[in-house]
Order: C-alpha cells, then structure tokens, then sequence
C-alpha cells in the first residue's frame, strides 16, 4: 500500500515503532555502549528494596571508612558490598565469582594488618581490579582491561535505573534541580542569619547555640564516602543483573603470516637468550666468590646496573610473545611444533633471566641492606616468572585452528584456538597471589630483620630509613640494644576508634623521642 505525498509523489507508510526508543545523548540511561556488547532495557527499573539496601550500606560506609586511614574499614565495606550486591541478585555466585569476592576481600584485609602504606595501596588497587572484574565478568584480556574501567560506565545507566525504582505516583525531581534548590536554600539562610545575628547580640546568641559547630572537611569527606558505596553497590547491583559481554570488543583474529616470516626473528632472539644463560651459569654457580674475584666487578657493578635491564628484558618478553602468538598460524601441525619449541625455548630462558635478576639484586641486598623497592622489584620479577610457565602451559596444550587465542585479547571463535582461554584469569591470580605473598612476609620487618642482620654483622645501621618506615618493624627493632633502639624514631601514638584498627598500630611500641641523644650520630648521617 502507497500513499500520496504532496507534489504527486508515491511513499510507502512508516512503521510504527514499537515499545520506548532507546535513551539519547543526555537523558538517563544513555550509553555508548552497542547493544551487542552490553544490552540495554530502558524499561528496567531498581528493586525498590535494593535501592533501600544501598542507601543504608552507604550511611554505614560513611561512620566507618576512612579512605586515608589504613584501617580494618576497607574490609567492613568490602563485606557490606558484595553481600548487598549477591544478597539481592536473586542467584547464587557463581565459581569463579566466588573466587572473585574472596580474592577481593583477601586484598582489602591487608590494610587491617599492615601499617606499610605502599603495601596497602597495592592491595587497594588490585582489590579495585579484581572487584569490578568479578561483577562485569569475562575471560579475555579486552575484557580484564575493560572491567577496570566499567565503574566511570555505570553512571550513565545506574542513574535512570534507580530513578525508576519509585513507584509511579512519587515524583523524583532531577538530581541537577535538587542541587540548585538546596544551594539557593543555604545561600539564602547564611546571607540573612548572618545579617540578623550581626544585628541582634541576643539573636546572635540563639544562632549559636541551636547551629553545631560544622567541621566543612569532615562533612564533605563523609559525603564523598557515602557517593563511593553507593556507586559501589548500586553500580554492583547493577552489573550482575545486567552483565555486559566485554569479549565481544576483543579484536577478531587477524590474518596469520608465513612461518618463516616468525619463525626466522624468534629463531634469532632464542639463540641470544641461549648466549646469555650460557654465560650466567657461571655467576649463579659461582655466586659471592665470583663477583668478588673477578677484576673490577663491585656490588654496584654487578647487581643494580644489571638488575634493571633484567627487569626490561622480562617484561619486553611477554610482549614478544603476545605478538608472535598473535600472527603465527597454527592450522598445521609443522606450525604448531615450531611454536611450541620456539616460544618454549623463550620461556624456558626467560626464566633463567628472571633467576639471574632475582639473584643480582639479592646479592646487592645482602650486602648493601634491604629496601622496600628492591623487595617489591623482586616480587615483580617472581611474578613475570609465574608468567612464563603459565604461558609455555598454554603452549602445550594448544590445538589447531585458525586465528589468535582468546590469550592474547581474541575473542572466542569456534574456528579458533581456544586452549588458552584461561590464561587471563591465570595471569591475575598469579599477580594476587603473589600481592598476598608480600603482604604475609611482611616486606617492612623482614627489611628491619636483614637490616639488623647486617647490624650484627658489620655494626653499620640506616637508623634514618628504618624511622621512615611503619609500625611493622617495631617487633624486629626488639632485637637491637637499647641505646640503639632508641635511635629508630616513631611517630608519637594516637587513640583511634575500633572502626580505624589496625593492627600494626596497635602492637606499636616505638618510643618517640624528638631529640635525638649524641650516640644516635654514626647512625644518622645527616643528623
């Protein structure tokens, strides 16, 4: 059926759209996502119940989280969270969820114990990671990396979503309106309150004494607290009823290229590898003697120029190999042995370069003293060696087909290679575990420990570096004599409610003595 438009000229009638169109740009629920990705129901509205959850959490949030404090509140928020998210999700977490959750609160524990701040905020920010990543889901790299980011995402969609949790008969002004309203209100009452009480001495007294002293730091941190766990749970809320499908953004396999266009410069790199094991063999069998007999090799000299290349030559690796998987064909099986070997041999020596790093820098430690960067250089060089064996893992137990594994950020095909799905999420466990293993060895006393070892030794001591670290060394610092003990300062102790315990702090005996006595000298360089 046609009909007539004006000017004589036929046109075939519009369909008529059928239920809302989607939100556009500016109006609640909009989002830059396509629906492939992650679908979007402008119809759905938050369990009213839920929201009530959520607003509660953040009121508890707000009297019990300090963010700058380093206390046992991370992991009081961290537990309100995920049971307020999973508590109403209407199911039950699944495995790895569940691995998530309590990967995420084993971080988040840390800054209960420890007092180190460095250790803390590596803790904070995998917990970040590792949280999000378990409400948004995924098993590729595109899909790890996109969870880091999902929260600045959630806004958008949250927003509308919570607004059509009230019933239909209560009108929810915008939250832009409801800013303008109150900031005109409390302009209005402090202009004409503080006219009338400079007017009146006995108004001005009345003012006083009904209006609480307001500390404005302390009222806006806590609202910022409040905004966090909201976000946190509603955003979480969110997430697991409406998960988005990050690995459909993973780059689709690309175009393999000849075996030989590989093969020839990993052939190549292999063979320098094999060089360089070669010669390490010799200074990790030698070890102290070694260094200390070789003709103008110092400490110096041999660990810490070494150590940092060592380090870049462990990282440039796992890229060397991201790519070579990426563009090496593995539709025959001649192609599949030649990665094997090849890429096996890199890992294998990579390995050896990553002993030899760890072992430059131990040998620098024990000489010179142990530090908070070079233990945390150390555990990064453990976990690229972690890496590597998860990598030749993979390699083993690849198959044939065409196109780059989900491994190296491909998306899942059936036409594909799909043996190393679970690398990603075995990459971020090594990377935990090995935070969490840091943080049992309690890195600030076992420097103090070695520090102290050192002490025993040859009677030189930082005592300046030893005062800049936290209660965590306190216990080891009972080994040293008292007229030296008193040299490693403290900070002076402050009573803290239960909610900001520590316990760290809490076992801290320190003494703090802001004047140095004249025996402190030779310990303190600079004093």
């Amino acid at each position: 059926m046609t009909m007539m438009a004006p000017g004589g000229y036929p046109t075939m009638p519009t369909t008529p759209s059928i239920g809302p169109a989607l939100p556009r740009h500016g109006e609640p629920g909009f989002s830059v996502f396509s629906r492939r990705v992650w679908p979007l129901n402008p119809l759905a509205a938050a369990p009213l119940p839920f929201v009530l959850i959520a607003l509660a959490v953040g009121l508890i949030g707000t009297a019990l989280w300090r963010p700058t404090e380093h206390s046992i509140g991370y992991l009081v928020v961290g537990v309100m969270v995920f049971a307020a998210v999973y508590g109403t999700a209407g199911r039950r977490p699944a495995r790895v969820e569940v691995l998530g959750i309590a990967m995420t609160l084993a971080l988040l524990a840390v800054p209960a114990v420890l007092a180190a701040t460095w250790v803390n905020a590596l803790c904070i920010v995998a917990a970040w990671l590792i949280g999000w990543h378990t409400l948004a889901g995924g098993r590729t790299w595109t899909a790890v990396l996109a969870g880091a980011f999902v929260a600045w995402a959630l806004p958008a969609r949250v927003i509308g979503w919570v607004q059509r949790a009230a019933p239909r008969r209560v009108h929810i002004p915008q939250l832009g309106r409801v800013a303008l309203v109150t900031a005109v209100t409390c302009a209005l009452v402090f202009v004409f309150g503080g006219l009338f009480a400079g007017a009146d001495p006995v108004f001005d007294k009345l003012v006083q004494n009904l209006v609480p002293t307001l500390d404005t730091e302390d009222i806006v941190s806590r609202t910022v607290v409040f905004l966090l766990v909201l976000v946190f749970v509603l955003g979480g809320g969110y997430l697991v009823r409406f998960p988005p499908r990050f690995d459909a953004l993973a780059p689709a396999p690309g175009r393999s290229v000849p075996r030989w266009e590989w093969a020839v410069p990993l052939a190549v790199l292999d063979v320098l590898f094999l060089a360089f094991v070669a010669v390490q063999a010799t200074v990790l069998f030698g070890g102290r003697a070694h260094v200390l007999a070789t003709d103008g090799l110092t400490y110096a000299e041999y660990a810490r120029q070494g150590f940092w290349q060592l380090l870049w030559v462990s990282a440039l690796t796992v890229l060397v190999i991201a790519v070579v998987i990426r563009v090496a064909s593995r539709a025959a099986g001649a192609d599949r042995r030649m990665l094997r070997l090849l890429v096996g041999t890199l890992c294998a020596t990579s390995i050896v370069v990553v002993v030899s790093a760890i072992h430059r820098m131990w040998v620098y430690q024990d000489a010179y003293g142990f530090s908070t960067e070079r233990l945390m250089v150390i555990a990064i060089e453990l976990w690229l060696g972690t890496v590597f064996v998860l990598i030749a893992a993979a390699g083993i137990r690849m198959s044939g087909g065409l196109g780059a594994p989900p491994a190296c950020g491909g998306e899942r095909s059936d036409r594909g290679d799909n043996s190393g799905r679970w690398l990603p999420r075995a990459v971020l466990l090594a990377g935990v575990a090995a935070l969490l293993g840091l943080a049992a060895l309690n890195p600030e006393r076992l420097i103090a420990d070695r520090n102290i070892d050192r002490f025993e030794r040859t009677g030189q001591l930082d005592a300046a570096y030893l005062s800049g670290l936290s209660s965590d060394i306190d216990p080891a610092l009972h080994r040293l004599p008292e007229s030296v003990r008193q040299c490693v300062s403290g900070e002076p102790p402050a009573g803290k409610p239960w909610y900001l315990f520590n316990l760290s702090a809490a076992r801290a005996d320190r003494a703090y003595i802001p004047d140095l006595p004249e025996i402190c000298v030779p310990y303190w360089p600079s004093y």
